[in-house]
């Protein structure tokens, strides 16, 4: 029959499954032991609070699935909207050969970029424009928070490692100057607290299901970014940037072009994950407001190997364990720090698990440096 595959679509079809396969491997090995080491330290906590109580060989289990059932909600989603966002950018980063630590300066400079605008405008106009506009904001600041560390790679070979985190300090106090002065309304209270949700008409629409309007941003952040990754001229050129600096010079690219607009369009979807984490779940900020995404969104981007479509599927698994950690400390009585506890562990597996692949590729590449030089030293010694 015609309509049948043929041979070689079976083989292409058995290939990409094989290769599906072998990506999620390293991933869903990091998170089985990470739960298997977490079940074994609720175990212990069992026994060891109150001070010579049994252990609780069952408690892993009801916690677990306390907090699987409390992950089965609205509030996954909200969790997960900032860290697809920010995971994406730190993705895009890892493909151009870039390590982008700051996700949380860029997060807090687009959390900042909303506030200003929400609070400027208030309700002068309406919704379907200060929306956008406290959006763009948000993402033009965070771009320039990632523009900095790119621009000084590049022009100065500064490590990025370097300069973003130390960029998240400053950026950090900017946040604080700036609730503490310029956008403090007159007759503020004491602490400062900025709310917006009834002062303003830039808060996000909820949507029933999923939360608001951010999560359906983040979701759509998705595909644009593979397409940019696989379909378009750009994205070969920041993978090909990302594998072999010197062959993309070679091959007519632009590395330090590549590297100044990766870190710029990471801070850009960093930075929109602030404004929608602000204008559709906290609504208000203070002069300390402050985020862990930006170090959340390493583990996303390990956990979905640097995949836009990995990267979602992490950000909702990590943004379930957030929603339900709170069941899982009411119902079995576990803190829900332990999914802080979790992550870390999960992120330590995936960084074993590159970690083994770079020693295995260097040990495999000198095996064959030392087989080349061999040979170079024997050749033309052979009797004739």
């Amino acid at each position: 029959m015609s309509g049948a595959p043929s041979g070689g679509d079976r083989q292409r079809l058995r290939q990409a499954l094989g290769d599906i396969a072998l990506l999620l491997v390293g991933p869903v090995v990091a998170v089985a032991l990470a739960l298997l080491v977490g079940a074994v330290g609720i175990a212990l906590f069992s026994g060891l609070l109150p001070a010579g109580k049994p252990l609780d060989v069952g408690l892993p289990a009801r916690a677990y699935y306390a907090l699987f059932t409390g992950a089965i909600s609205t509030q996954t989603f909200v969790y997960a909207t900032p860290l697809i966002l920010a995971g994406l950018g730190v993705a895009l980063g890892f493909k151009a050969g870039l390590f982008n630590i700051g996700g949380r300066g860029q997060f807090l400079m687009g959390a900042l970029g909303a506030m200003t605008i929400a609070t400027w405008l208030g309700t002068s106009v309406p919704a379907v424009v200060e929306i956008p506009l406290a959006l763009g904001f948000a993402m033009l600041l965070g771009a320039i928070s990632g523009f900095i560390p790119g621009f000084l790679k590049a022009t100065s070979g500064a490590h990025e490692v370097v300069t973003t985190i130390m960029l998240n300090y400053i950026l950090a106090d900017v946040l604080y100057w700036a609730v503490s002065g310029p956008l403090v309304p007159a007759r503020a209270p004491q602490p400062i607290t900025i709310n917006i949700q009834d002062s303003s008409t830039a808060a996000l629409p909820g949507l029933p299901v999923i939360g608001n309007l951010g999560v359906v941003i983040a979701v759509l952040a998705v595909p644009i970014v593979w397409f940019l990754l696989y379909r378009t001229t750009l994205g070969f050129e920041i993978r090909t940037a990302g594998a072999n600096p010197d062959a993309a010079r070679y091959g007519g690219m632009k590395p330090r072009r590549l590297i100044v607009l990766t870190m710029t369009v990471a801070g850009l979807l960093s930075g929109l994950a602030g404004a929608c984490i602000l204008l559709g779940n906290d609504y208000q900020m203070t002069p300390g407001y402050d985020t862990t995404v930006g170090f959340d969104a390493i583990t996303v981007a390990l956990l979905g190997r640097s995949n836009p479509v990995g990267a979602f599927f992490a950000a909702l698994l990590l943004g379930g364990m957030r929603a339900g950690s709170g069941p899982m400390q009411i119902q079995a009585g576990v803190p829900r720090e332990l999914v802080d506890a979790l992550q870390a562990i999960i992120l330590l597996f995936l960084v074993m698990n590159v970690l083994r692949h770079w020693l295995g590729s260097r040990a495999a590449r000198g095996a064959e440096m030392a087989g080349i030089e061999t040979v170079t030293r024997t050749y033309g010694r052979e009797s004739v």
